[in-house]
């Protein structure tokens, strides 16, 4: 079966590919011009062989989308007629309610169903959405990532997931760098205590490397319950403690690295997805290159020669 090649937005980030000189610099030029943000990202993609598009936090979120088209319906057809379409969203975990305080369910709930209505109408049925950071190792007093925290992640992760399929939508865990989905075993643990009818997982080969995991076990344990992977290549494991505050993924940055670069085993990663429910798409994650156009173009050679 021939994949269909998907991005996330933050590969348009960079400020090099705007003409500026920071990332506070293109979210403010995106936030006053929105419809140019995004015609100029389509442009873009229609150079490359990828059709399918990830919304993520700000510039590239559902909100700016609204603001550029008015509506989710506008932006589907501004889409078909350029042969583009929305497979998924992302949730990004500072502009949702924090899941680790108890009293914000009824606010959690709310803010995905309305992102599961965007997609739903903008023709997408995936919500990716990630659990809350690990603080800093060393931190006192100490956060454990243990079961009964991982319980409490599921028992709100069932609610939402429930809340979504309403909508049409399955939700599906990214394995977020530094989160606490990241090691192999926050991911064996919260798989086995979620129901599979409602929740999905989402997993990214280069996030997993860098916690010293092995992303094609985990996707050949999990692939059944495997909706969309992240493909996207890593330098090596992260060895070092970083400091989890807003400064974090600008940290993890130097670790990252263009597919087929890195330590990431493809072969064995297109292998592990040929089986699961989401490979029909190959979504290639590139934060923030400074060439997005060259490099999916690389990305999707990577991906072709792994899938065949």
């Amino acid at each position: 079966m021939t994949p269909r090649f998907a991005t996330d937005v933050v590969t348009f980030y960079h400020p090099g590919f705007w003409g500026l000189d920071s990332a506070d610099a293109v979210r403010d030029w995106a936030l006053r011009h929105p419809r140019r943000f995004w015609e100029r990202v389509m442009d873009a993609l229609a150079e490359t062989a990828v059709t399918g598009i990830e919304l993520t936090f700000a510039p590239g979120d559902l909100d700016s989308v609204l603001r550029a088209f008015g509506s989710a319906a506008a932006f589907r057809r501004e889409l078909d007629t350029r042969g583009l379409s929305v497979v998924s969203a992302f949730i990004a975990g500072g502009e949702a309610p924090d899941w680790r305080r108890g009293d914000n369910l009824p606010a959690i709930v709310a803010d995905a169903e309305r992102r599961a209505a965007f997609l739903a109408e903008v023709g997408a049925e995936l919500l990716v959405t990630g659990l809350p950071m690990r603080t800093t190792f060393g931190t006192r007093p100490p956060f454990f990532v243990d079961a009964a925290y991982m319980a409490r992640m599921a028992d709100i992760a069932h609610v939402v997931g429930e809340a979504v399929t309403r909508h049409g939508v399955k939700l599906a865990f990214h394995t977020e760098s530094h989160s606490t989905l990241w090691y192999e075993r926050d991911i064996d643990l919260f798989m086995a205590l979620t129901d599979p009818r409602y929740v999905w997982l989402c997993p990214d080969s280069c996030h997993i490397a860098l916690g010293g995991g092995d992303p094609v076990a985990v996707a050949r344990r999990h692939g059944p319950r495997i909706a969309l992977a992240h493909w996207k290549d890593a330098v090596g494991p992260i060895d070092v403690h970083l400091t989890v505050d807003d400064t974090i993924y600008a940290q993890q940055q130097p670790y990252m690295t263009a597919l087929g670069t890195g330590i990431v085993d493809w072969q064995g990663w297109a292998d592990a997805m040929t089986p699961t429910p989401g490979a029909d798409i190959v979504l290639i994650e590139l934060d923030e290159a400074a060439d997005p156009v060259a490099a999916l173009r690389a990305g999707t050679t990577v991906a072709r020669k792994a899938r065949s």
